[in-house]
């Protein structure tokens, strides 16, 4: 007997995270009504920090470990991103309590299911395997799905919710047949296998093969671009985010990007770095056309989470930069700061997503949606300290200094040149400006039109300073990046 295949240290906190999501279901249907809500909330801030403190622990330690028959892998990239997305969720708990509660949504299925989203991102995060990627990323879909139709009585979240599930349905045949052929191809659905067949094997000396993992290349980008929302498999993101609450909008917008990020590097760079040349122009090709659709179809927005949905875009966009600039002329030499650079936009884009929802959040109160950029007119006579934090996200998407939005592209930018992809550098830099005249318009309506609505701000007082926090994190991080960044491509070395 093998006593490390048995190992479960590598995976204590998707085990700690699951043990939570039961006692907070028993909790729901045994604890009274009036008490349940509350300690609903509070068990899951609980599991979140105990995740936060097993993943941390596993990140200081600099250790690689794999867990069940190395199908599971916990890494330093994997445990950064885990807690990414652990600060992630708990801050859009918090800032949805008050949103949730005063449209009669606030129920145990809206934790249980951000909870199991959770957990499916942390097990794309970790998967060495087929079948395991497979898994993580059915739960976490399942779980959006049901979370974007959770208002039953809103028409608009129905149909966000169908066209969802439809399309999520359809990228995750694309998905599934493109690992087929990767398996037909390999003989193995261990991803570090694939790899080394890849380099060494059969698929390197026999043409057959490989045209099978190229053919099956297509359909896998193809499945992971629809989780990504990157253009052509955008169609999605303006709809479900417009359609679902706003609390639910922020949850599908945040954390689920950090987990499809790291299935790109899993499958990508991990299992697939001996065809790099074949699928760098597919994401080049994505990324321009991305950043296109993204910044010109945010433009024409009058609604502000369909403005953040089209800006989403463009910044996976400007991601996939990073990861398309990895590999020059079949040298890795350069890779982790390549990589490391896109991590970093991950993680910041992840922190400024936040904020923007919060934002929106903040405004909106019971039975009205702060939806339209005209509910921003103003908000500097209501409010001066919020309309700072705005601009502030505003400056950040923009990627205007001092935010840490300025730092994120740079560092992209900078990999793109590296790479000898110049004219890629300048086409981000060209979209850029286009990108900042939406941003800069919602910073003009705050500080030079007269509000429309002068009722007092509703989010609750610790919400409110949390909320505070977040912005003041994006200028921290501006100023001083280069802890995390440092961070990001130390990650990155010790997990490729």
């Amino acid at each position: 007997m093998n006593l490390a295949t048995y190992n479960l240290i590598p995976a204590y906190p998707e085990l700690v995270l699951f043990a939570m999501i039961s006692v907070i279901m028993m909790v729901d249907a045994f604890a009274p009504k009036k008490s349940k809500g509350g300690a609903m909330f509070w068990l899951s801030i609980a599991a979140l920090i105990m995740c936060g403190a097993l993943s941390a622990a596993l990140l200081s330690s600099g250790e690689r470990g794999y867990a069940f028959t190395n199908m599971f892998v916990s890494d330093a990239m994997a445990n950064l991103l885990k807690l990414g997305a652990y600060i992630s969720v708990g801050v859009s708990l918090v800032y949805s309590r008050r949103y949730m509660a005063d449209r009669g949504l606030l129920s145990g299925e809206f934790y249980h299911l951000s909870l199991f989203a959770l957990l499916g991102g942390m097990i794309m995060i970790s998967a060495n395997h087929f079948l395991t990627l497979y898994l993580g990323v059915e739960l976490l879909s399942l779980s959006l799905y049901a979370m974007v139709a959770l208002n039953r009585d809103s028409v608009q979240a129905t149909e966000a919710a169908i066209k969802y599930f439809v399309l999520g349905a359809l990228a995750s045949g694309l998905l599934l047949y493109g690992l087929s052929m990767m398996y037909g191809a390999s003989g193995t659905l261990d991803i570090t296998s694939i790899a080394k067949e890849i380099a060494t094997g059969e698929i390197s000396t026999i043409p057959g093969k490989r045209k099978m993992v190229l053919f099956g290349l297509v359909f896998v980008v193809a499945g992971l671009a629809f989780k990504l929302g990157v253009v052509p498999f955008h169609m999605w993101i303006p709809d479900v985010y417009h359609g679902a609450p706003t609390a639910v909008t922020l949850m599908v917008g945040a954390a689920p990007k950090l987990a499809a990020y790291a299935i790109f590097v899993r499958l990508l760079v991990n299992g697939l770095s001996g065809v790099a040349a074949d699928w760098q122009q597919m994401l080049v090709v994505l990324a321009v056309l991305s950043m296109a659709i993204g910044n010109l179809g945010a433009i024409a927005q009058t609604n502000i989470k369909r403005m953040l949905a089209y800006s989403t875009i463009s910044h996976m966009g400007f991601m996939l930069l990073g990861l398309a600039s990895g590999v020059v002329d079949g040298n890795r030499l350069n890779s982790a700061d390549a990589y490391g650079s896109s991590l970093f936009y991950i993680i910041s884009y992840t922190l400024t997503t936040l904020a923007s929802f919060g934002m929106v959040l903040l405004l909106a109160r019971k039975g009205f949606e702060a939806e339209t950029l005209d509910d921003f007119k103003g908000l500097n006579a209501r409010s001066p300290w919020f309309a700072v934090l705005m601009l502030i996200v505003m400056f950040s998407l923009a990627g205007i200094p001092p935010t840490v939005g300025f730092y994120a592209k740079l560092a992209v930018l900078e990999a793109a040149v590296a790479a000898k992809m110049v004219w890629l550098a300048v086409v981000a830099v060209m979209f850029s400006l286009i990108g900042a005249f939406y941003y800069l318009r919602v910073v003009k309506l705050m500080y030079f039109d007269a509000p429309l609505d002068t009722k007092p701000l509703a989010m609750d007082g610790g919400a409110q300073a949390l909320l505070s926090i977040n912005g003041i994190v994006l200028v921290f991080l501006g100023l001083l990046p280069g802890a995390l960044m440092g961070l990001c491509v130390t990650a990155m070395r010790t997990s490729l």
